[in-house]
């Protein structure tokens, strides 16, 4: 299965990579599961570009710069919000149908930025993306879209069937979640898009899929990660015990609404976040995240209330159709009463480290998107700024392998799948069970606040399962559950290995035993 270019994942860095390299080559995008189950279409806000006349890219850069506590690297922020106007123009060609003030682009607000300058399609500007993008790669006779394929590991030097040992990156291994058949897909080069890991922890807003893939085979074949420990967590996820995992965007908050401590507690029906920061609701994610984890523990509650109650019914619904719908179908009416919510894993800041074209440390294999750590958003993520990412680098990338084409060999024989020594497992519960260890450990001890021996609790457990889950693996035919399983164990490592490493509190790694900031602020980079 012999195409030009790989690309893993069918989100927005991986199809705007497509598009753009179907100019000129034969591209392959492989998604596991569904081509809409990533992470894009789950964005409810928007995307962050400055398109009014009273901000400035400096604007821009100084809101990205100061949510991530100073670990951004300011050539990048600069690079990504310099080319965030053209990537917006190239969705509106593409048909995304972004809200309109008259005859401009409307622009909302959210926390950490100065101005208004978040373009969005009302509450659910992912999904009207990735409708778009898909549509457009559908149309494109270059571009062939396999779903259900969910890759094993990167096919790297030491699967050549001359066994040249190299770094070099030939494609993937992916298993056919239908016929159970594990295929190598082989290109000139490979495009990681996969996405982030948020479901190594118990409470998150990813999709099911969030199992950090990109980052555990990027590490096994070689690459560098860096700041896996900075894990934003989104301060307002619906709090209910049926609907789990359900995102209240923060353009809520954006548009006035305010979070307060529920009735029957001392200061009940009031605001707390004046208390925690001058920009109060407005705050970057990690500062409000840690206000409400802070109340929630320090008044033994549930959840804190975000209340947009006292805004116009007309202009909530009209803001939040969405939104609206949903709690209602869940007996919530946010124009009347406020919303319980408690914070939940988001976004995964760090990742395999790239440069500005998107390159990795391996030759042949490129990352855009969560997957990655570009140097974008440092120690915190502001808001709106991950789809830009993706749009940005993704067509970086593109761009930086139709320009070196003539660098890349044909990639050589490769040997097939061996799975001639592994039989079907009967022990399925082992998966389950180690699967839930991973999110409960990570959530208890590497979650919004850290200490020194919490971590190391997480650390010896992850040494514990590292050799159970080797074993499995080497025993047993892959499953989707079985690869994703391999990759929770191997970026919770990660995470916890970066985390153990940073002897201070920057952004949203918070750790008790080093609660102030380092004089200098520099990358935890590891090296395989």
């Amino acid at each position: 299965m012999i195409y030009d270019v790989i690309i893993v994942g069918s989100g927005a860095a991986g199809l705007t990579a497509a598009i753009s390299l179907a100019e000129k080559h034969k591209v392959l995008v492989l998604a596991k599961g569904d081509l809409r189950s990533g992470s894009t279409a789950w964005a409810q806000g928007g995307i962050a570009a400055v398109l009014d006349a009273g901000d400035t890219f400096d604007n821009h850069i100084d809101d990205t710069m100061v949510a991530g506590a100073g670990l951004n690297r300011r050539e990048t922020v600069e690079f990504v919000v310099e080319n965030a106007p053209a990537a917006i123009e190239r969705l509106v060609k593409m048909g995304v149908p972004f809200n309109k003030d008259k005859d401009a682009l409307h622009l909302t607000r959210e926390g950490g930025h100065s101005h208004r300058r978040i373009v969005h399609v009302d509450d659910a500007t992912g999904w009207a993306v990735q409708a778009a993008l898909l549509k457009t790669a559908e149309e494109n006779p270059n571009i062939t879209l396999m779903p259900r394929r969910a890759a094993v590991d990167l096919i790297t030097g030491r699967h050549e069937q001359r066994f040249s040992g190299s770094g070099r990156v030939w494609g993937v291994y992916a298993l056919d979640e239908d016929s159970g058949k594990v295929e190598a897909y082989t290109g000139r080069a490979t495009i990681l898009a996969t996405g982030g890991a948020g479901r190594v922890y118990l409470f998150s807003t990813a999709p099911r899929g969030a199992t950090g893939d990109g980052i555990a085979m990027a590490w096994r074949a070689g690459a560098r990660v860096s700041n896996m420990e900075m894990m934003q967590f989104h301060p307002t996820c619906l709090y209910n015990l049926e609907v789990k995992n359900f995102l209240i965007t923060e353009a809520v908050r954006g548009e006035g609404g305010h979070l307060k401590l529920p009735p029957g507690v001392p200061g009940g029906g009031e605001r707390y976040m004046p208390r925690f920061d001058p920009r109060e609701e407005l705050a970057p994610r990690d500062i409000v995240a840690r206000a409400n984890d802070h109340e929630i523990k320090r008044l033994g509650l549930d959840y804190v209330h975000l209340d947009i109650s006292h805004k116009d019914p007309d202009f909530v619904k009209g803001h939040f159709p969405n939104i609206y719908e949903k709690l209602m179908g869940l007996g919530i009416d946010m124009t009347k009463e406020p919303i319980p919510v408690v914070p939940a894993q988001h976004y995964t800041c760090g990742g395999v480290l790239i440069d500005l074209a998107g390159r990795t440390d391996l030759p042949g294999l490129y990352a855009a998107g969560e997957v990655s750590e570009s140097g974008l958003h440092g120690a915190n993520r502001l808001a709106s700024n991950s789809l830009l990412e993706c749009f940005v680098f993704g067509d970086a990338a593109a761009r930086d392998i139709m320009a070196r084409w003539d660098e890349f060999d044909a990639p050589p024989a490769i040997r097939p799948w061996d799975e001639s020594r592994v039989t079907d497992s009967d022990e399925e519960v082992v998966i389950k069970q180690n699967w839930t260890e991973i999110r409960r450990f990570m959530w208890n001890y590497v979650g919004i606040v850290r200490t020194t021996k919490r971590l190391e609790r997480a650390a010896h457990r992850i040494r514990l399962l590292n050799e159970e889950v080797a074993d499995y693996y080497g025993h047993f035919r892959v499953t989707t559950d079985l690869i994703e399983l391999r990759n929770l164990l191997q970026t919770s490592e990660l995470i916890v290995r970066s985390a153990l490493a940073r002897h201070e509190s920057r952004g949203l790694h918070y750790n008790t035993d080093y609660p102030d900031l380092a004089a200098e602020a520099v990358d935890t980079v590891l090296v395989p």
